[in-house]
């Protein structure tokens, strides 16, 4: 979950893992550990049509979330870090 200093959305004032609750660390608005950004937007066909979910998990609840798949997420090696 992401909390902003204003209402244009540019600077971070705070992210919590919608998981566990923890925040994670932040300074000046930039995230400094490990966060996964989830967005579903959800179209026809399904129960919630027209709505756009969107959450934010620590890396320990995005490896324990990722421990439950049946099927493996396919990992690649990034060559270039921004």
């Amino acid at each position: 979950m992401r909390q902003y200093v204003n209402s244009d959305k540019k600077t971070l004032e705070k992210v919590v893992c919608n998981w566990c609750g923890r925040d994670l660390k932040l300074e000046n608005g930039v995230v400094l550990e490990g966060v996964f950004p989830g967005e579903a937007r959800w179209g026809y066909f399904s129960g919630k049509d027209g709505e756009i979910h969107s959450f934010d998990l620590c890396e320990a609840c995005y490896d324990h979330l990722l421990k439950s798949f049946q099927i493996p997420a396919t990992v690649e090696e990034e060559t270039e870090l921004l």
